[in-house]
């Protein structure tokens, strides 16, 4: 189900005044692969003018939330896609007051520049979607899911058919074995995946970095880096070459 709003919509920016030309979306860039397949949807379909990436970044790291990914790389993912990136820094541990208060100055800044929409790469997660909307309706901006509904096989060799590249960069060991941390997001992969998980890892199987996608100007070139079991996860570091 993909739901992208006519480029005719009378959507309201800032101050109800509707913004010229198609509607302005920032993706939610996880740097890994659901986000850029949505990305590259939106650009392929044209009805959004896609105007950044918004990132939620644990300041005490330096890294990608959630995925572990290196700040550096991510800096290097949007300058391969040449849009901005826009970054939530939050510390670790966050309380839920804090990460609030840092979205809230991001979504500000957000409508300030006639932003209209978030478009997020969720698949099939009813609660996760549900939560997005809530958190949508008080920032202002209203959210797409590009690539929703999508049968995740299929899916999942479409993004390898069309060249998406990525590394699986965590992975939770008591969903499928530890040792596919580092893996490559291939064919391969999703043959070795076990019968219950999902070939996208919607369910928190794992998450990817991608280095390579359709709409990068050039693949990134990175090197791997150790890879270590921390707080249930197992997370396989990649390094800026």
């Amino acid at each position: 189900m993909t739901e992208v709003p006519s480029p005719s919509a009378p959507l309201s920016g800032p101050g109800g005044d509707a913004p010229p030309g198609r509607p302005r979306v920032v993706v939610s860039w996880s740097s890994g692969k659901d986000s850029a397949f949505a990305l590259g949807e939106l650009l392929r379909g044209g009805a959004v003018d896609v105007v950044g990436l918004l990132t939620t970044i644990t300041e005490t790291f330096s890294r990608v939330s959630m995925h572990g990914v290196r700040e550096s790389i991510l800096e290097a993912q949007a300058k391969a896609v040449g849009l901005p990136l826009y970054k939530v820094q939050i510390p670790f541990p966050c309380p839920n007051a804090v990460y609030e208060a840092r979205m809230a100055e991001v979504t500000r800044r957000l409508r300030e520049e006639s932003v209209t929409h978030v478009a997020f790469g969720d698949l099939f997660l009813q609660e996760i979607r549900a939560y997005r909307e809530e958190k949508m309706r008080s920032s202002g901006l209203a959210p797409l899911f590009p690539i929703w509904g999508r049968p995740t096989r299929a899916l999942a060799q479409e993004m390898i058919d069309q060249g998406l590249e990525a590394t699986l960069v965590c992975v939770d060991p008591r969903k499928i074995p530890g040792t596919l941390a580092g893996r490559r997001f291939d064919r391969r992969l999703l043959e070795d995946l076990p019968a219950d998980a999902d070939p996208c890892g919607e369910n928190g199987e794992f998450h990817t970095c991608v280095t390579s996608a359709p709409f990068f100007a050039h693949p990134l070139r990175v090197r791997p880096g150790p890879v270590v079991a921390r707080d249930g996860f197992v997370f396989a570091d990649l390094e800026l070459e």
